[in-house]
C-alpha cells in the first residue's frame, strides 16, 4: 500500500491523513453495524494505515456514536497528540426548545459539553455546524464557536452543508470582530454530486483558505457498484430509517453511469469504490476524505484507494467527466 499523504486544513497549520474515517452509518446501530471491539478493530486498522483524522457528530445515533468511538479510543490506549478527531452539532438530542435544530449560543454552548462527555475527551480539534441555522443571526453562531476555541474545548471551527454565501458571511464577522474564523467545510462531494466543491466555493478556497473534509464520496454506496441489480440484504438502504436513500440508489440512470464507470475500474485492475475514493482524493481542493466501514477488512480495501490515485490520469479523469456530466 502507498504511504498515506497528509495535507494542510485550508490555511491552518494541521495536518489530515487525506483519506480518514467517519462513524456515519457504521457505529452503534447493535446487530448491524460495528459497535464496541469492531468499532475499535476499525480504528486501529485505520491508523495503521496512516489515518490521523477521525469524524463524528452529536447527531449519529443520537450521541451513541461519540460513546462508541471515545470507548474505542480508552480501549486501544492512543495518545491524545497522536489523531484529529471532530464532532459537529446542530440536530441536537431534547426535544425541547433551543435544543433542536439550532445553532444558538445555548445550545452550542451545552452541546458541545455533551460530546466531550461522551467522547472522553477535553477537547475536540475540529468542531462543525452541521447545518446552517436560518433562524439564529449568524453573528450569534460565530460569537458562540469562536468563544468555543477561546475556551479550549475545540481548536478549529468549520462548517457542514452551508452556502459559500453562509461561509463568506461568518468569515467576515469573525474578521471584522477579530474572532476566530471558520476554516473548513464538510461537504457531499463525489463523482455525482460535484458542483458544489468544484464550482460554488471555488473562490473560497484563495479568498479564506477554505479546507474540505468531504463526505459520501461513494454516493452512500452507489459507486461501489453494489445496488447494479438492486438492493442486497445488509446494504445501507436496507437498513430501517434510510429508507429515502433507496430511490436515489436503485435509479437506472444513475446505475447506468455506474456500469460506465465500472468498465474504467475494470482497465485499471481496481474495485469500483477504490476508483471513486481515489477520484475525490485527487482534487487538490479535498483536504481529506471521510471513508466509513463495518470491518477491518472494509477498512483495509479502502486504503488502498491511495495506490489508485497515481492511476488517475488527464485522460482517465476526462472519461469520468463525460459519465458524470452526460
Amino acid at each position: 500500500m502507498a504511504e498515506m499523504e497528509y495535507r494542510r486544513l485550508g490555511r491552518s497549520g494541521l495536518q489530515v491523513s487525506v483519506l480518514s474515517f467517519g462513524s456515519w452509518v457504521t457505529f452503534a446501530k447493535e446487530d448491524q453495524i460495528a459497535t464496541g471491539q469492531q468499532a475499535a478493530e476499525c480504528l486501529a486498522t485505520a491508523k495503521e494505515a496512516g489515518v490521523n483524522f477521525f469524524d463524528n457528530a452529536e447527531g449519529y445515533e443520537a450521541g451513541r456514536s461519540e460513546s462508541v468511538m471515545g470507548e474505542a479510543f480508552r480501549e486501544l490506549g492512543w495518545k491524545r497528540h497522536e489523531y484529529v478527531v471532530s464532532t459537529k452539532l446542530f440536530w441536537g438530542l431534547y426535544d425541547v426548545p433551543n435544543m433542536r435544530n439550532t445553532l444558538n449560543r445555548k445550545y452550542l454552548s451545552q452541546a458541545i459539553d455533551g460530546s466531550l462527555e461522551r467522547l472522553g475527551l477535553d477537547f475536540v480539534d475540529l468542531v462543525f455546524c452541521h447545518r446552517a441555522d436560518r433562524k439564529t443571526p449568524i453573528e450569534e453562531t460565530v460569537w458562540a464557536m469562536s468563544d468555543m476555541i477561546t475556551q479550549g474545548k475545540a481548536l478549529y471551527w468549520g462548517t457542514s452543508e452551508w452556502s459559500a454565501d453562509e461561509i463568506r458571511a461568518a468569515w467576515d464577522i469573525a474578521d471584522r470582530h477579530h474572532l476566530h474564523k471558520p476554516l473548513m467545510e464538510q461537504p457531499e462531494y463525489n463523482i455525482f454530486h460535484r458542483d458544489r466543491v468544484e464550482k460554488e466555493y471555488r473562490r473560497l478556497y484563495d479568498d479564506i483558505g477554505l479546507g474540505t473534509t468531504i463526505w459520501s464520496p461513494l454516493a452512500s454506496g452507489l459507486l461501489t457498484g453494489k445496488y447494479l441489480n438492486g438492493v442486497p440484504a445488509g446494504s445501507r438502504a436496507s437498513l430501517p430509517g434510510y429508507e429515502w436513500l433507496k430511490g436515489m440508489l436503485t435509479d437506472q440512470d444513475r446505475n447506468k453511469k455506474v456500469a460506465d464507470l465500472k468498465v474504467i475500474a475494470d482497465e485499471l485492475d481496481v474495485t469500483l469504490a477504490q476508483f471513486a475514493l481515489a477520484w475525490c482524493a485527487k482534487n487538490p481542493h479535498v483536504s481529506t476524505v471521510i471513508t466509513g466501514a463495518s470491518s477491518a477488512q472494509q477498512v483495509r480495501e479502502n486504503m488502498t484507494a491511495l495506490d489508485v490515485m497515481p492511476l488517475l490520469t488527464p485522460e482517465i479523469m476526462e472519461r469520468v467527466d463525460l459519465i458524470s456530466f452526460f
